[in-house]
């Protein structure tokens, strides 16, 4: 079983800067692409920002400028950091991970249960 947790969500006026951490565990033999996706409330969900394994980033439009997304391959681990945040990157964002599954060596994507980031004044 392999678990993504989100933490770092949270109220922040625009302007402002928010850190979103993503930890993956369990049963994990490789992941590949890491990323986070937002949603909105009446709106898809989007693919905010990529990461490979290699470090290799993709950012949607945007966002350019303003988010950067790092990966740490040793823990596990992918952040986003926020800067300048506006009132219309206010979403739930999902971590999400292409992974490897030890023993199956089955690989599907995996999802973390989402943080709320609202940025208002």
């Amino acid at each position: 079983q392999v678990q993504l947790v989100e933490s770092g969500g949270g109220s922040v006026q625009p302007g402002g800067s928010l850190r979103l951490s993503c930890a993956a565990s369990g049963s994990i033999f490789r992941i590949y692409d890491m990323g986070w996706y937002r949603q909105a409330p009446g709106k898809q969900r989007e693919l905010v920002a990529a990461i490979t394994r290699g470090g290799n980033t993709n950012y949607t439009d945007s966002v350019k400028g303003r988010f950067t997304i790092s990966r740490d391959n040793a823990t596990n681990m992918v952040w986003l950091q926020m800067n300048s945040l506006k009132p219309e990157d206010t979403a739930v964002y999902y971590c999400n991970a292409d992974i490897v599954r030890t023993i199956t060596l089955i690989r599907f994507p995996s999802w973390g249960q989402g943080t709320q980031v609202t940025v208002s004044s």
